[in-house]
């Protein structure tokens, strides 16, 4: 069973601004997500009803809990349901899509989670930097980006992770810290202490995914949503440039001729057709039944680091 566990502490997507004119909106589509993946968390523990089904693993953990008591440490180390019943309730699953048509899986793995410490850190991840992101563009634009996000990790999960169950929102919210990343890059010139900012944000989205490197984490869908979100920040995110809006109120002679900068079409441009074009790609690839590791010998590196404390084939 593979969950996607991201380091819990993120920035703050409230960098300094130069620009102040921008509208603030009411966070409430990442506190809705937050609650979906709760309740989601409770159904799967209701069906999983360990002292009913527990097959041999030890004492279910928290018994006091009844039916929504834990399966064995040696089942599952996270406090969590067991794998059978991810599988059952929707986890993700290279068999199950591919030659079961079960194409839903690809969406219904994100709000499913493998145990309380893969819930709450996912959650805690999310408020803190979903919020903010919300606050800053607006619903429609950062559930696009949490949703497409953990759409693009899934597939590419898919594509190179087929020997097991993969769930979790991780791929959704790598796919925020990319497009915290590329909204920085393609807005540049209304942010103050550009570089710190980007030092800071480059060492965490290393540090998270240089953990996906340990066994049982689906390090493929960290990479997959996070270059989902870096993509979609760049068609989605972009501000006008410094002091347009204030430029703009001059009169008719005086005013800036675009609104944008030439930069940021071509990125706007650029990360669009890489969207169409690689979801385009993996889409007919995963479909097909193909095996990523194939075209990649070296890529099953990416997920998982062999050492001498772990075999990734285990």
């Amino acid at each position: 069973m593979a969950s996607r566990d991201p380091e819990k502490r993120y920035p703050s997507a409230n960098y300094d601004i130069d620009d102040t004119s921008d509208k603030q909106w009411t966070s409430w589509l990442i506190p809705l997500f937050v609650v979906a993946n709760v309740v989601m968390f409770i159904v799967v523990m209701f069906v999983n009803n360990c002292p009913k089904h527990n097959v041999g693993f030890g004492d279910c953990v928290a018994g006091f809990l009844g039916r929504f008591s834990f399966e064995p440490l040696k089942e599952n180390p996270l406090f969590g349901p067991s794998s059978s019943t991810l599988l059952k309730i929707g986890g993700l699953e290279w068999n199950k899509v591919v030659h079961d048509h079960q194409g839903w899986r690809v969406v219904t793995c994100m709000w499913l989670h493998a145990g309380v410490i893969h819930l709450l850190a996912n959650m805690l991840s999310l408020v803190f930097i979903g919020i903010r992101l919300e606050q800053q563009f607006g619903f429609v634009r950062i559930g696009i980006v949490y949703l497409l996000s953990g759409f693009g990790g899934s597939l590419l999960s898919l594509l190179f992770i087929q020997r097991s169950i993969s769930v979790g929102a991780s791929g959704a919210l790598f796919g925020l810290l990319g497009a915290m990343l590329s909204e920085l890059l393609t807005n540049w010139t209304i942010y103050a202490n550009k570089a710190a900012a980007l030092l800071t944000l480059v060492a965490i989205i290393a540090f998270n995914l240089a953990l996906g490197l340990l066994p049982r984490v689906d390090n493929f869908a960290h990479i997959g949503g996070f270059l989902t979100g870096l993509l979609l920040g760049f068609v989605l995110l972009v501000r006008p440039q410094f002091g347009w809006s204030e430029r703009h109120q001059l009169p008719e002679h005086a005013r800036v001729i675009s609104k944008y900068m030439i930069y940021q079409y071509v990125l706007f441009l650029v990360a669009l057709a890489l969207l169409i074009v690689g979801f385009s790609v993996i889409l007919v690839m995963v479909f097909r039944g193909e095996d990523g590791n194939e075209h990649c010998r070296w890529c099953h590196y990416l997920s998982c680091m062999p050492t001498s404390k772990w075999n990734c084939h285990n």
